[in-house]
């Protein structure tokens, strides 16, 4: 029938072996186990139990998934002859990747399998520790977890700390939420008569001797929020305060168009920190602006419109729709492909608007710059655009001429007009030779920002007391200074 039966052997010593477990293990021929290293196996094989082991497997494989899939294959080809026998340390279904594997086996009909039971070490550690699960609880693999997938709020148990390298992998990466003193509990052989408990600060966890098969690294969760800054749902639940009747008259006024213009000044900050290559700069000024996308997810759930989670699952449905090379079948060789499919499925999933105007959705308010450029890429993709370079620069000197008779003999409407198609080529000319004139902007106020603060710190006195060439003569001299330092 290609059964194979899983038992599983608890987590302690002889005596909390399950009596179902031990009879039908006594009772067996040969028992294959994936692992000799386990308290109850030395009792057993006293009384005539046999094991088969697959400890030299460990030792072929650098990492364990191979591992264990050669595992569950040999299991595979042995039922392949009479029934199988498998015993796993614990429950059979907690933490055990090897009846997994012979789950999706089962699945494809390539085996019968049966699962009995076995304690779970979890059992044993809520015990020992004396905590509650449904407060919040996760359990994660030591040799592969995220700290990115921890929640600081639940309690964390972190099993497959079997040595002092695995213990510094899992305190490295603690490490980068968690503060360096910040006290895990270290708990071996929980519930059995060798059962060791040890409180220690994160950063000693790798120095504890007694680690082994099975031990489990517990991470008790944050008391204050103050101690889960790092942690996004602690950001989250500061902007919800802050917009509550109990929080900040100021974050209770914004709307979505109040903050609009915060949101051009933090990304202009943000390029600037950027430009300067300021890794604390660019910390804030993302953070800054993270701070303005959550406050609008908190005034469009306020108004009962929109939330966080909606923004999050649109941008993933695009990222994955618009990147089907990563995320799907397509085949892709160069950049320029990349770019086209972009701009292919994006055409797409505006096909059903086509009554609307070419133009719709290009516009900027904030920035005027932006949105010249916007309907320029726009209309040049339709094949609205100058066929030569030369075009282009005939086309602002035409633009300029016109602009210099409009200040001669214009009106200041036909001054205003006039000044806008010069800046509107300007723009395109950018555009043509792949310029961003909104950065071009950003980093000019930057440069003016920082040349004339030099200007203004050489004024002693009153600024009448300075000639146009003396203030200019500092500008030279800012520009010179400025050329040293690049």
């Amino acid at each position: 029938m290609k059964e194979i039966t899983v038992v599983g052997l608890g987590a302690g010593d002889f005596e909390q072996l399950p009596m179902g477990v031990y009879r039908t293990l006594k009772n067996a021929k040969e028992v294959y186990m994936r692992t000799l290293d386990h308290p109850v196996v030395a009792e057993l094989q006293k009384e005539g139990v046999s094991f088969i082991s697959f400890d030299e497997v460990y030792e072929k494989h650098d990492e364990f998934l191979p591992v264990y899939q050669e595992i569950a294959s040999t299991l595979i080809e042995k039922v392949e002859k009479e029934p199988v026998l498998y015993a796993v340390p614990g429950h059979p279904l907690v933490a055990e990747m090897t009846i997994q594997l012979l789950i999706e086996a089962e699945k494809k009909g390539e085996i019968q399998l049966s699962i009995e039971g076995g304690q779970s070490f979890l059992d044993a550690m809520f015990t020992t520790l004396k905590i509650d699960p449904i407060d919040g609880f996760q359990m994660v693999d030591g040799a592969t977890f995220s700290v990115h997938h921890v929640h600081m709020q639940n309690h964390l148990l972190i099993a497959q700390v079997y040595d002092q390298i695995s213990a510094s992998h899992v305190k490295l990466t603690l490490m980068e939420k968690y503060p360096d003193d910040y006290e895990v509990t270290i708990v071996t052989a929980a519930g059995s008569k060798e059962e060791v408990i040890k409180t220690v600060p994160l950063y000693e966890l790798d120095h504890v001797a007694e680690i082994n098969n099975l031990t489990t690294v517990y991470v008790p969760p944050v008391q204050d929020a103050k101690e889960a800054l790092k942690e996004f749902s602690t950001l989250r639940e500061i902007i919800a305060t802050l917009r509550s009747p109990e929080g900040c008259e100021w974050d209770r006024a914004q709307t979505h168009e109040s903050l609009t213009r915060y949101l051009l000044e933090e990304a202009h900050e943000a390029i600037q920190a950027v430009n300067e290559q300021d890794d604390d700069h660019m910390i804030e000024e993302f953070g800054d602006l993270l701070m303005l996308v959550l406050m609008n997810a908190q005034i469009g759930e306020d108004a009962g419109y929109f939330n966080l989670e909606d923004i999050i699952q649109a941008i993933n449905e695009k990222m994955i729709r618009r990147h089907p090379h990563v995320f799907g079948d397509v085949h892709v060789e160069s950049v320029e492909e990349i770019n086209a499919n972009w701009e292919k499925i994006k055409k797409e999933e505006h096909q059903n608007h086509e009554d609307e105007p070419v133009l719709k959705g290009e516009y900027r308010a904030a920035s005027s710059l932006q949105t010249s450029y916007n309907y320029q890429k726009k209309a040049a993709k339709l094949g609205f655009e100058w066929g030569t370079t030369e075009a282009f620069w005939g086309k602002v000197e035409e633009e300029l001429a016109e602009l210099k008779e409009a200040i001669e003999k214009g009106t200041k409407e036909e001054q205003i007009e006039e000044f806008g198609d010069v800046l509107t080529t300007l723009v395109n000319v950018a555009r043509h030779y792949k310029v961003s004139a909104e950065e071009a902007m950003v980093l000019a106020n930057a440069k003016f920002a920082k040349l004339f603060g030099y200007v203004e710190q050489q004024v002693k006195g009153s600024w009448e007391d300075y000639s146009v060439e003396a203030l200019l003569q500092f500008w030279r001299e800012a520009k010179e200074k400025e050329g040293e330092s690049l």
